[in-house]
């Protein structure tokens, strides 16, 4: 395969890794509003749906991130594996990581290093679990 098609297929594909992200984004916002909507008609608690909503949502961005960041990754390495470009991924990485940080903290309030280690699809899974309880007779 010749260089300029090599680079063209990985940029390509690098480009697909970000539409995704933006499609995981924009189904995962609906599928948060669904799931909240959901927790608000079982139990008539805005505060709970709210909880709900920005914990799938937070998920939801985590996922995104991931997957922008193997986008990243594979348009650095693959295609421009200068030292400028390794430099500027890093720093998005690093940039990244801050965020996903920050958002496991608000979503589980916790440092993520204090319990184990999830991944945004996780949390995605574990609001959904919890969307689904039925609420305990008050």
């Amino acid at each position: 395969m010749d260089e300029e098609l090599y680079t063209t297929v990985m940029l390509t594909i690098a480009q697909g890794f970000e539409a995704v992200a933006a499609i995981v984004l924009v189904v995962g916002l609906l599928f948060a509003f669904i799931v909240s909507i959901r927790q608000w008609n079982r139990t008539k608690s805005g505060s709970a749906a709210y909880r709900l909503m920005r914990q799938t949502f937070g998920g939801v961005i985590l996922l995104g991130l991931e997957i922008l960041v193997a986008g990243d990754l594979l348009r650095t390495v693959a295609v421009a594996p200068t030292l400028d470009n390794v430099l500027v991924l890093g720093l998005i990485v690093l940039i990244r990581t801050f965020l996903s940080f920050s958002l496991e903290i608000e979503i589980e309030g916790v440092p993520p290093w204090r319990r184990a280690m999830v991944s945004g699809a996780t949390v995605i899974k574990q609001a959904q679990d919890q969307g689904r309880q039925v609420p305990a007779a008050e």
